[in-house]
């Protein structure tokens, strides 16, 4: 499998984690003690940095330091979109939409030879 994809995946699993560790305690945990949430998220994130130390080790195999940071920004927007939509019952915006352009834009100058 070409390091772009194992990377990518493992960046997309690992983003998983990271969103419900960052967010659904929002919705799930709302009403309780601030503390529980952050033990709570802690656990969760223990798994999104067993697949994202990897995927950063494997990523800089072949990308630069920038390289490899710019692609996790994107999938982080790929997968907050859903996990927003769908998940956490938020508007769809247009903004959406120009900040998934704006790190298109990103994505190419960092990414051309």
């Amino acid at each position: 499998m070409p390091v772009i994809l194992q990377t990518v995946l493992l960046l997309g699993l690992s983003n998983v984690f990271m969103i419900f560790a960052w967010y659904a305690h929002l919705k799930n945990l709302s009403d309780r003690a601030w503390y529980v949430a952050a033990f709570a998220s802690w656990g969760i994130a223990l798994f999104e940095y067993l697949l994202q130390v990897p995927a950063n080790r494997i990523g800089f195999q072949t990308m630069s330091l920038a390289q490899l940071k710019l692609l996790q920004e994107v999938v982080t927007l790929v997968v907050f979109v859903p996990f927003a939509v769908l998940y956490m019952h938020q508007p769809i915006k247009l903004d959406f939409l120009w900040a998934g352009l704006c790190l298109l834009g990103a994505v190419y100058f960092l990414f051309r030879s």
